[in-house]
């Protein structure tokens, strides 16, 4: 570790792996730091991996990389304390090459990423700390870490360190986040046989169904819950900005119990056995809490440069999209040996310039309109549950007169006017 780098990354998730990958791949000589036993070794959350972000840093990456199943069934639960109205859509092209995308558990997979960088040449280094970045004439120059003699010096720090990038808040490049800016999501692996889970999702072999649930997954607070098939396994999980979490006086681990017992989940889970738990944070702040990206010397990319799509459960393929676009910019900027923030800025304009930012600028007020008006969750989701309910009930009532009572029933109980300002304003925000 007493030699100089082009390219010094701090973490091994999805976004700080691509970075390396691409920079290795490219001739560079990189480190890569994570401070776990290994890439993944304390996460085991499984999530949804997006094929086209994975496939551009590795081509046909699925005839080896450690996934779960291709997801040829995306639904969407609006749902109330007995009820559920759902939608989705369940496509069999999804079950075929080149696929759109993956269950995976985030252990096995990041070992694997993360190897594939090593045999680029990447050196990965594990069980070591970062404490701080060495800035030299305001210029990042290297890094601290906690072993004996841990100097290290590079042309470029690349922080993938996470949604608390403490070393993104040690160069100013971001504050403490705000309650509503961030998610604290609890999740679970439930052990489960691959004979149950395709009965009870309706899936065959090599299928997987993803479902996003909203409303009382979250007892009616912003958020969202999910469950996820793997192959022997389920991922469930529950997930609230800590500021609804702190205002509802919710326990993120009794709400994650609270979903695992509903009644519209109850079944799906049922004879399963936990294997683990784990509580995870994720920016959920979007467009408005991204911070500054390029500095002398130094990127961040992924969870660090608060890169989610709380919208649409994106992040994976935004973190591996940066970390790509980081490392195109590093290698541009080797070709002129000039590390200054101007040139390093290439990577701020082609991130600016990406499906990322431009999907964070669409919903830019969204978080902020869901937090500030509950009533989305907690008064929408029943009264559309109710609705439904109404309307698919057969009593000998003519379905124009049940249209007119759900109307009816609808602006009574929030008023015409109040109704209209609600949709408009729902509209404005994800339009």
């Amino acid at each position: 570790m007493s030699e100089k780098f082009d390219v010094i990354v701090v973490g091994a998730g999805p976004a700080g792996t691509s970075c390396a990958y691409t920079c290795a791949k490219n001739g560079l000589k990189v480190l890569q730091i994570e401070r776990g036993e290994y890439p993944g070794c304390k996460n085991v959350m499984g999530g949804v991996l997006y094929r086209q972000q994975m496939e551009e840093i590795i081509p046909e990456f699925w005839k080896e990389a450690p996934l779960e199943r291709p997801v040829i069934e995306q639904r969407f639960w609006m749902m109330d304390k007995e009820s559920a109205v759902t939608f989705g859509y369940k496509g069999l092209e999804w079950g075929m090459e080149p696929y759109n995308n993956f269950t995976v558990l985030r252990a096995p997979f990041d070992q694997w990423f993360a190897k594939k960088g090593v045999e680029q040449g990447v050196l990965l280094v594990n069980e070591t700390v970062v404490l701080e970045c060495i800035v030299e004439n305001g210029k990042v120059v290297g890094v601290r870490t906690d072993r004996p003699d841990g100097e290290v010096y590079a042309d470029v720090v690349v922080l993938a360190d996470g949604v608390n990038s403490l070393l993104g808040k040690q160069l100013g490049f971001h504050k403490e986040f705000r309650p509503d800016e961030v998610a604290l999501t609890v999740m679970e692996v439930i052990n489960l046989s691959k004979d149950k889970i395709n009965d009870r999702f309706n899936l065959e072999e090599n299928q997987g169904c993803t479902i996003e649930i909203f409303g009382d997954s979250t007892k009616g607070n912003l958020g969202t819950a999910f469950i996820y098939t793997n192959k022997e396994s389920i991922n469930i999980g529950v997930g609230t900005t800590l500021s609804s979490m702190i205002k509802a006086k919710l326990k993120p681990y009794d709400l994650l119990d609270y979903l695992k017992t509903h009644p519209m989940v109850r079944p799906l889970m049922e004879g399963g056995e936990s294997l683990e738990y784990l509580a995870h944070l994720i920016p959920e702040g979007g467009y408005h809490s991204v911070p500054k990206v390029a500095g002398n010397g130094v990127l961040l990319v992924g969870d660090a440069a608060q890169l989610v799509n709380a919208i649409h459960r994106e992040g994976s393929n935004m973190a591996m999209k940066s970390g790509k676009m980081a490392a195109e910019a590093i290698i541009d900027a080797k070709k002129r040996n000039d590390f200054s923030e101007s040139s390093l800025n290439k990577y701020r304009e082609a991130l600016y310039d990406s499906f990322i930012m431009k999907d964070l600028e669409k919903y830019k007020d969204a978080a902020h309109v869901f937090e500030h008006y509950p009533q989305y969750f907690n008064e929408y989701v029943p009264m559309i549950n109710r609705a439904a309910s109404k309307f698919f009930t057969v009593d000998g009532t003519s379905k124009k007169d049940k249209q007119k009572q759900i109307m009816r029933s609808i602006t009574g109980e929030r008023g015409r006017l109040k109704v209209i300002q609600d949709m408009y304003r729902a509209w404005k925000a994800v339009k």
